[in-house]
């Protein structure tokens, strides 16, 4: 039996006592001490892991001003503050002991636009990509471009000074800032443009206005002599650009910038915009090696290019293992006989399109002298000028980091150097020294980058677990930092500083360090602010944090090999925070979009599976065998009754499993992160194991018993329909369901049966089938049952056997055999193994006499295939089950193709599933329709919230119905009802549930249109 965690991190009783005062002073937002909320944010996409105090998480720039305030007396004289974002950090710049302040929940709106003077104002936690969704309309863009735009916030890319792709021309982050409203530890606030006024004198945001001037002023010789002239100028206190010389102006928002929320919160922000480009075109320039691209990138930025980004092949070909390479794959094709070993991605953007044009035309030229006499190590090239074709290419590049960290084996791509910035000039001679050193330790690595600014990641793969692979980390943090400085460049040209802080005192000199420790003083004398980061305060002992600090791999390795092997899924998660997408129509991830809780997210998810396994190894439970024991032991009485104990103690007994399990008890198991994941976080795969060991303790709810029992139900229910329905009628027994059992809007049985409605099909013979020629067998179809759409909507499987006979084939009914997803999702892992192995079997038996199989509902076919194999693997067999767009689009040559009718189009909303499992599944269906003259648009949309039963379940219905208003409840708004198309079972039962209209699955308008 799984044993109780009880063993808590405290809370400083300082800290408790401040967060109460703060609650009782009128704070707005939330605030969370419970070790969950602590751990989801005790990691970022770094190697470090800190466990906070707290999280809170403001409601306006007053709640900001009420925790410097209450913070700023003798009794809290330890309590310190990290300001956070989106968590993206690869360098542990928002990890912190004390509190984290965490913007991006609620401070998120876009507050101004000015469409005549092209800027805008934001509070802090809004994300990139979110921005530039509203300014888009007006012509506009925020020009820095950054991999991480579609989870990274404003507030995170200004702390950092964020740059990216194009930054040549566009610059960095604060390059378009036009003013900052920042909030000091002691609650002053100030505009950096003083638009509101110089702040009181004896307030923080005073003296470090004045403080930092002087110093500005008074070493200028010093500044300029240290602070490099590259592109990625000095993050970290600006001091060189704080002071326009030639206007004789003082700007404290260059300070501010990059100062990684060590000198004050940063709660709004005036940004400037650039025009969106009226041309751009992108050319893909591929190579025979990756340093003759890195040499070669020289000659593209004197071509004019607005940016020229590059990857290696190990990045590519780890781009062509994942879902991303179907969109880019015809865009980025193999040279015949030639070993592509790296690309230059070569950008020409500008508002005239002749002049582009040109540009892109005198490249070409030179681009084919170049081919046709072996220079260069140019093998070939690709011109794409199709805005979304170009942005498919960007996503890949972006992608990078996280295909990266999916690399196969217990060695993985570490952040610790991969931001080095080098003069272009300098930049292949740097990597040649830089690959010597990682190759004389025998490391993999990919590269990728901005060789137009001299920028190149480099993430060398190391086991972090073993404290000798550990170790070679730092020294090789040591060697790199040697070698950017004799290459005139930088250790942090562009991810900030965070934990290589350590190395600033060497980097500046005394005399320099000892101004920017001046510089911090001011604006945060007790060290309040994300404490050991770029400078500590004068007269203060405290030390900067050190590359050596405390990493996840520490944690990582107490536990047992076997059980981390064995759940990778959770513990490969690095942190990259591709599952905080802001865009509500990407299927990932729909709890963690609605709810705004990190916890709720596979990243967060994971981290709270990584603590669990910790907690249970240090406890000395065999987990593994703890989990077999559970899958082949029935449950005594005893075991029984232990369990309804232990549940009623849940309300005076910590256990941090339970914590897990709320964690756990919001995933819908919609499958999305498995694939969209760059690192394959499958968080249902081990959701259900984690349910299957959670409840080998405690009582199982009534609702999990009878969604594991269902398909064995439906089949006895469907006997007696009407009286069946006639009782979920009833008002009483739904509000008795509800009470009782923990459902509501339950579906009704469909009438007639699916037995009544397919009463003249032909019989199922297994024999009979077997002995049918070759050709007789290839024009039979056998229609796999799923328990929901044969139960509740057996219109679909009846009309799916008509349009198998309209299209000249012999349908067949397979006997109901039940599919155990439901049993799968709710961690009933013993019922699901068994009805698994059961229906493969039978299924491997049908699939011996080679006819197709072909199941009408995508999530329930995926399962064979998904849940199957994990659970059976090699006795799984080989049999297949197609969804109909699988079986129909191989054989459209069979069908008459018919001219375009000219008709309204259908739309498509594919089954998330579905289309994250299967990335060709809409643009296959898209073919199948054209076939058949009829056009079929896909409409973007990501979970539609009901996910099989969860949004049946009581404790979920608000969940469920938040998550179809992100996208689904908006696109339908605006098309016809009757013209949209629902692959999935789940998706149809939603729509009808709250729009009230019944909508089809596509088979079913094919079934009109053939």
């Amino acid at each position: 039996m799984l044993p109780r965690l009880h063993s808590q991190s405290d809370v400083d009783p300082i800290v408790l006592t401040f967060l109460k005062e703060l609650e009782a002073a009128g704070f707005t937002g939330d605030i969370e001490s419970q070790f969950s909320s602590r751990l989801a944010v005790a990691t970022d996409n770094s190697v470090y892991q800190q466990l906070p105090q707290a999280v809170v998480h403001p409601r306006t720039t007053q709640d900001v001003v009420l925790i410097g305030k209450l913070s700023n007396n003798s009794q809290c004289e330890r309590i310190t503050f990290s300001p956070r974002g989106g968590g993206t950090g690869t360098n542990g710049q928002s990890l912190t002991k004390g509190i984290v302040v965490d913007l991006s929940r609620h401070m998120n709106k876009v507050l101004e636009i000015n469409e005549d003077e092209g800027w805008v104002r934001v509070q802090t936690g809004v994300v990139k990509d979110q921005l530039n969704d509203a300014v888009r309309p007006y012509g506009y863009f925020f020009s820095p471009d950054l991999s991480t735009s579609n989870r990274a916030t404003l507030g995170g890319m200004i702390n950092t000074d964020a740059s990216g792709q194009g930054s040549l021309r566009y610059g960095k982050t604060s390059d378009h800032v036009l003013s900052l409203q920042a909030v000091f530890a002691d609650g002053s606030c100030i505009e950096s443009d003083l638009s509101r006024g110089m702040p009181e004198e004896g307030e923080y945001a005073f003296n470090a206005f004045h403080t930092t001037e002087k110093v500005c002023r008074d070493k200028r010789a010093q500044i300029d002599a240290k602070f490099p002239p590259l592109n990625r100028f000095l993050t970290g206190y600006d001091l060189k650009n704080a002071l326009d010389v030639e206007q004789d102006q003082f700007d404290l928002t260059r300070v501010l910038c990059g100062a990684e929320g060590s000198l004050a919160f940063i709660t709004e922000a005036k940004l400037n915009l650039t025009p969106i480009p009226k041309a751009r075109t992108l050319v893909n320039v591929k190579y025979n090696s990756f340093e003759s691209a890195l040499r070669n990138a020289p000659f593209m930025v004197e071509a004019k290019a607005l940016s020229v980004e590059t990857v290696d092949s190990k990045v590519l070909n780890l781009a062509k293992q994942d879902i991303v390479w179907h969109t880019v794959s015809d865009l980025l094709t193999d040279v015949p006989g030639k070993d592509m070993q790296g690309i230059n991605m070569v950008e020409f953007a500008g508002q005239d399109e002749q002049e582009v044009s040109a540009q892109v035309e005198a490249l070409s030229q030179r681009l084919d002298a170049m081919i046709e006499n072996n220079e260069a190590g140019i093998i070939g090239y690709q011109v794409c000028s199709d805005v979304a074709s170009i942005g498919r290419i960007y996503n890949m590049r972006k992608k990078a980091v996280g295909l990266l960290g999916a690399a196969k084996g217990r060695a993985k791509p570490v952040a610790f150097a991969e931001d080095t910035c080098v003069p272009p000039e300098n930049l292949a001679d740097f990597i040649v020294e830089f690959r010597e050193l990682l190759d004389a330790k025998s490391l993999n690595y990919g590269m990728f980058g901005h060789v137009d600014a001299g920028v190149l990641h480099v993430r060398p793969a190391l086991d972090l677990c073993d404290p000798k692979q550990e170790a070679l980390m730092h020294e090789l943090s040591d060697e790199v930092v040697k070698l950017v400085a004799k290459y005139g460049g930088l250790m942090w040209g562009e991810h900030g500083k965070g934990f290589r802080s350590e190395y600033g005192p060497d980097f500046f000199g005394e005399e320099l360090f000892t101004e920017l420790r001046r510089v911090k003083s001011a604006f945060d004398p007790q060290n309040k602010m994300n404490p050991g980061k770029i400078c500590t305060p004068l007269e203060s002992n405290h030390e900067l944090v050190k590359v050596t600090d405390t990493k996840r791999g520490y944690y990582d390795r107490q536990i047992d090999v076997e059980v981390r092997d064995s759940f990778k899924q959770a513990m490969e998660c690095n942190g990259n925070g591709l599952c905080f997408n802001y865009d509500t129509s990407s299927p990932m991830c729909p709890s963690m979009k609605v709810t705004a809780d990190r916890r709720h997210s596979p990243k967060g998810r994971a981290g709270m599976v990584r603590e669990w396994l910790r907690q249970l190894t240090d406890q000395g439970v065999d987990i593994l065998d703890l989990e077999k024991q559970s899958l082949q032991e029935s449950a005594s009485i005893k075991t029984m009754i232990d369990r309804v104990r232990n549940s009623l103690n849940k309300r005076h007994e910590y256990d941090f499993s339970h914590e897990v399990y709320e964690a756990m008890n919001g995933c819908l198991a919609c499958k999305a992160c498995a694939s969209q994941c760059p690192i394959k976080v499958d968080v249902p795969s081990f959701r259900s194991r984690f349910l299957n060991i959670y409840y080998s303790r405690y009582q199982r709810p009534a609702k999990d018993y009878l969604v594991a029992n269902i398909e064995s139900m439906l089949p006895v229910l469907a006997k007696a329909p009407k009286l069946v329905n006639g009782a979920l009628k009833q008002q009483w027994v739904q509000d008795l369901t509800a009470k009782s059992v923990g459902y509501v809007d339950s579906p009704l049985l469909s009438i007639p049966t699916l037995s009544k409605r397919l009463v003249g099909l032909k019989a199922f013979d297994l024999q009979a089938l077997a002995a049918l020629s070759k050709e007789d067998k290839a024009n039979h179809v056998v229609i796999v049952q799923d328990p929901f759409t044969s139960y509740y909507d057996a219109q679909v499987v009846e009309d799916f056997a008509t349009l198998v006979s309209k299209l000249g084939k012999t349908p067949v009914l397979l006997p109901f055999k039940p599919n155990g997803k439901a049993q799968h999702v709710k961690g009933f892992l013993k019922k699901f193994a068994d009805n698994a192995k059961n229906t493969a079997a039978f299924l491997q038996q049908v699939a011996d006499i080679n006819i197709p199989l072909v199941g009408v509902d995508p999530a329930l076919v995926l399962c064979y295939r998904d849940e199957y194999q994990e659970v059976l693997q090699e006795k799984r067999g080989d049999f297949q089950v197609l969804t109909v767009h699988e079986w129909l689009e191989p054989k459209l040559a069979e069908f008459e193709q018919q001219a375009p009718n000219g008709d309204e189009p259908w739309y498509l909303f594919a089954h998330c599933t579905e289309k994250t499992k299967m990335p060709n599944a809409e643009k296959e269906w898209g073919a199948i329709f054209a076939h058949f003259g009829a056009r079929l648009d896909t409409i973007p949309v990501g979970c539609c919230g009901m996910a099989g039963t969860f949004g049946h379940e009581v404790d979920k219905l608000q969940m469920s119905k938040d998550i179809y208003g992100l996208s689904w409840k908006p696109r339908l708004q605006d098309l016809p009802k009757e013209r949209c198309l629902v692959t999935g079972y789940s998706c149809r039962s939603q729509v009808k549930r709250f729009e009230q209209e019944k909508v089809q699955h596509p088979l079913q308008a094919l079934l009109q249109i053939v």
